[in-house]
């Protein structure tokens, strides 16, 4: 039932999600559950990548590991933050990381999410994100 809901929504328009994992299997995997959901999916590995590609295409929310090698989330997020505040960020945490996907919010973050997340409760944050980007443009 959850699933028809979302799919309505999608019908008007295109979300633009960047997913930065760096654990290949956990990206293939959501990038897909995603696109079957009618979603442009983005992937990167990295910090450094999902710059790199922020840099380059409209994103409306990014869904953000939080633990990652040479940059970790929270510096990712500052970094999208400075590059372009616009994209929405969902942040991604194990347990033993919710302390820094708090300090997330503080720093700008839309939400978070504990790993595995829920396919399910994930696209509404999407939604709920996407929703909160373009009401904040509209009174820009």
């Amino acid at each position: 039932m959850a699933r028809d809901a979302w799919q309505g929504v999608g019908k008007v328009n295109t979300y633009h999600v960047l997913i930065v994992d760096d654990e290949k299997d956990f990206l293939d995997t959501l990038s897909k559950r995603l696109t079957k959901r009618k979603l442009h999916v983005v992937c990167a590995s990295s910090g450094a990548e999902a710059l790199e590609k922020l840099a380059h295409e409209e994103i409306d929310v990014v869904i953000l590991d939080v633990r990652m090698p040479h940059m970790n989330g929270i510096e990712t997020l500052g970094e999208i933050k400075k590059l372009n505040p616009s994209p929405e960020v969902i942040m991604l945490t194990g347990h033993a990381d919710l302390d820094v996907a708090v300090h997330g919010m503080e720093l700008g973050a839309f939400d978070y999410l504990m790993k595995p997340a829920d396919i399910d409760e994930l696209l509404y944050k999407i939604q709920d994100a996407y929703k909160k980007k373009h009401l904040t443009q509209e009174k820009e």
